[in-house]
């Protein structure tokens, strides 16, 4: 079996058992999106979630942002961790937004990762979520269980990203990366996998 036929089963099975291959972050718009995720780094989407309602409360437009006091903007998203270097990003990739973007969350993994604090796995997310682009999410999930079953040999995000880009059929990527987020917090833990439980044990060279 060709890493591309495993890769599809892969695919087909998660499809089964997470029809709706939802982003665990909370957003109504591109840049609640966008900072969401920059929240999410060394946190769970979980306590993201509990905090950016009161941020997008008092900062519910580009231009409030632009306009925040970094301060403030600490203070809400304290529990996040790394807050200070997070509120600075925050306020730099709306400024940024607004005076080379026109105001408009960038289209490309380019242009994303000149903002402040966006690297690939972030602007990866806005591509597929917002603008329905193919992308690769190389969250911890992801890599480890893509290497588990034996589609990819390599923890390098970046190697990870092109080296599933080229099995992955584009219109399931960017799905098959949420449902990889569920199967890892559900059943494919870190430290106990539940394998008697998993829906692609067939298909898992470590499962095997």
């Amino acid at each position: 079996m060709t890493k591309k036929e495993r890769a599809a089963l892969c695919v087909e099975a998660l499809k089964k058992e997470y029809p709706d291959a939802l982003c665990s972050l909370e957003a109504s718009d591109p840049l609640q999106l966008l900072i969401a995720t920059r929240l999410s780094a060394q946190c769970t989407d979980a306590r993201v979630n509990l905090v950016t309602p009161a941020l997008f409360e008092k900062y519910p437009t580009l231009d409030a942002f632009c306009e925040a006091e970094i301060a403030d903007v600490e203070e809400l998203i304290h529990s996040c961790g790394f807050f200070r270097a997070k509120a600075r990003d925050i306020v730099g990739m709306a400024k940024k937004i607004k005076s080379d973007f026109g105001g408009t969350v960038p289209n490309t993994i380019e242009d994303l990762t000149s903002l402040p604090g966006v690297g690939r796995k972030t602007a990866n997310l806005i591509m597929g979520d917002v603008y329905k682009q193919p992308a690769i999410v190389a969250d911890t999930h992801l890599l480890r269980i893509t290497n588990l079953i034996g589609l990819i040999d390599t923890k390098d995000p970046y190697k990870a990203e092109l080296a599933l880009k080229k099995i992955i059929a584009p219109e399931e990527s960017n799905n098959f990366c949420h449902r990889m987020v569920l199967h890892g917090r559900a059943v494919c833990i870190a430290r106990r996998p539940q394998c008697e439980n998993c829906c692609i044990r067939a298909y898992c060279k470590s499962a095997k």
